[in-house]
């Protein structure tokens, strides 16, 4: 079996699986994604989260900030346990969707924890991270500024975001008041869609 067009172990589509189904149960009580997409579940999301981890598949530690309905973080966290090294940190505020993350790490046996703290608090709790993700959360110059602490701290981290169609304004309001390393990985899920790997993050002194 694939997903984007890479080989996926038969234990990880399992754990994928468990977490497709354990996902639908929550969503009916509690708003994890927008209702309209869960029909689209295994391809909007986590063929679209799945990416993150294969555009740097190696046991390494990530931040993962706004986990939410836990895309990218949760998904990170299975193919982590394929590869039996690595670790996700989820970040989210809220206590429901909190909630869910942890049960939905404990039942796929993925390789994450879960911090229910404000974004700009978690730099306290989290020390040293080698990869930043987040997914449909705040435009560029914000999530610079979220990850700017751990960047700062590891010269050797990048960041991984995802973004839709209009990606190329918040790309020249970021400029503005940052210095960085750019590429962009067109998605292979949503035409319009890119994942923007960001490294080299400075803030510009004026």
């Amino acid at each position: 079996m694939q997903i984007n067009g890479k080989a996926v172990s038969r234990e990880t589509l399992e754990r994928l699986d468990h977490f497709v189904d354990l996902f639908q149960k929550w969503a009916k009580s509690i708003n994890l994604v927008a209702p309209s997409t869960l029909p689209e579940l295994r391809i909007r999301h986590i063929a679209d989260s799945a990416q993150i981890f294969q555009l740097s598949p190696g046991p390494t530690t990530w931040v993962d900030l706004g986990s939410g309905g836990g895309f990218p973080g949760v998904i990170t966290a299975i193919f982590m346990k394929e590869i039996g090294a690595g670790w996700v940190h989820l970040v989210e505020s809220n206590q429901k969707k909190a909630a869910f993350l942890r049960q939905a790490l404990l039942e796929t046996n993925a390789l994450g924890s879960v911090h229910v703290c404000r974004i700009e608090d978690a730099p306290k709790a989290i020390d040293q991270v080698d990869r930043i993700s987040a997914r449909a959360l705040a435009d560029l110059d914000l999530l610079m500024t979220y990850a700017d602490p751990w960047m700062a701290r590891n010269e050797s981290c990048r960041a991984f975001f995802h973004k839709g169609r209009d990606y190329r304004q918040e790309i020249i309001k970021a400029n503005g008041g940052w210095s960085y390393d750019l590429v962009e990985h067109n998605s292979a899920v949503e035409p319009d869609s890119v994942i923007l790997e960001i490294a080299r993050l400075r803030r510009k002194v004026n």
